[in-house]
């Protein structure tokens, strides 16, 4: 999302420098491009898919290290607006920086980090509780803010009415924030020839028990043995384990493959392989973007419909739709789609006018031209302020 963005400010004119963490996932792009800085460092534990458990010592060569990037680079680029993206593993007391500094800044928010965030944030949440009487001496001996305050911090673009309420929730204005969906790429909206059912199920995205993939394989084992569930993506080691032990429990332990990761350029070829995409995520999803991409292509969709997702599923016009965690509801879908060929043709229908309202040239634009508005609001407050 925030290549294409910024992509698309390059387009209009505008310069950018990106500032990202030194995480590398296995579809990394843009790695040849010079004004993408992979130097900052986040609060992660990639081996265990979990917050590390860092010393008050880790913590503040972290915070400091963070704070001395961003410094230089505000330095020698000097922008005129900072956007912020995914922030929930990273350093909150940046944007804590830029708001005391006076700068103008637009929050591209894409999924509950605002929520869960200043909860998890290894250096503030130090100095609540019990030590928050110690928060503003900390502050002055190390240099870093202890307090962050999100409702002055800049104007709020959120990817889905979710996610905006769950914003609001947290006392942002709504005069604030506005709503800008994610799209998927054009070049995906050519639909893959349709094809003879032959029970063939795939999963994509994170693994992770958030996801409910849990509940695919158990609604797998009440399917005709002939079905299989192919499983692509990544994530947490452990839960992969034991997804792998409740397929061989339940008895389709040959039926399910972990593929691993799907690149963007494979993925066309695993939708195309399958005869329907599972999307039984548990959570409220911030927005969900697989099901698009299965609809762009011509693949009918079997999820739930919660958080995001709910605003673009429909039951019956361009998906199927059953309750979270309800494995015997998967199963009864999937077997409506492998009975009903009309039904698949009109999912297939309905999926490709819904994927064709939300592609990320359209995201693109709309993202830009709030970055640009925030700007040109603050640049006119400033003239009008000397005047």
């Amino acid at each position: 999302m925030w290549e294409a963005a910024m992509a698309r400010a390059r387009l209009e004119g505008h310069e950018v420098r990106i500032l990202a963490s030194d995480y590398r996932d296995s579809d990394a792009r843009g790695e040849d491009d010079a004004d993408v800085y992979r130097t900052l460092r986040w609060y992660w534990d990639l081996r265990r898919y979990e917050f590390p458990k860092l010393s008050v010592a880790e913590r503040l060569v972290l915070e400091r290290h963070n704070a001395a990037e961003l410094a230089r680079h505000m330095c020698e680029f000097r922008p005129d607006v900072i956007s912020w993206w995914s922030m929930g593993c990273m350093s909150l007391s940046l944007i804590e920086r830029v708001r005391r500094a006076g700068l103008t800044a637009v929050f591209n928010v894409h999924d509950d980090w605002l929520v869960y965030g200043p909860e998890y944030d290894q250096w503030i949440r130090l100095w609540r509780g019990r030590r928050v009487r110690l928060a503003s001496l900390a502050e002055r001996l190390s240099g870093i803010p202890t307090k962050l305050d999100l409702s002055r911090a800049g104007r709020f673009v959120f990817n889905s009415h979710y996610t905006l309420a769950r914003g609001l929730a947290t006392g942002l204005s709504g005069d604030s924030c506005t709503v800008v969906y994610p799209g998927i790429d054009e070049r995906s909206l050519k639909p893959l020839p349709s094809q003879p059912w032959r029970w063939r199920l795939a999963y994509v995205g994170r693994i992770d028990r958030q996801k409910g993939i849990d509940t695919a394989i158990r609604a797998l084992a009440r399917l005709p043995r002939v079905a299989s569930l192919s499983i692509w993506g990544t994530g947490d080691d452990r839960h992969i384990e034991e997804l792998r032990r409740l397929a061989e429990a339940v008895g389709a332990g040959g039926r399910v493959r972990f593929e691993g990761w799907a690149g963007a350029e494979q993925l066309r070829a695993v939708y195309g392989g399958a005869d329907a995409i599972v999307f039984p995520v548990r959570w409220e999803e911030p927005f969900g973007l697989v099901p698009l991409e299965a609809m762009a292509v011509g693949r009918p969709v079997v999820g739930t419909a919660r958080g995001g997702t709910a605003e673009f599923v429909r039951d019956g016009e361009n998906a199927l739709v059953f309750s979270a965690d309800d494995e015997l509801g998967l199963a009864q879908a999937i077997r409506r789609l492998a009975q009903d060929e009309r039904l698949r043709q009109r999912l297939r229908d309905g999926g490709k006018r819904t994927a064709a309202g939300h592609t990320i040239a359209r995201f693109a634009t709309r993202t830009v031209e709030e970055i640009v508005r925030a700007a040109d609001h603050a640049a006119g407050c400033a003239v009008g302020a000397r005047a």
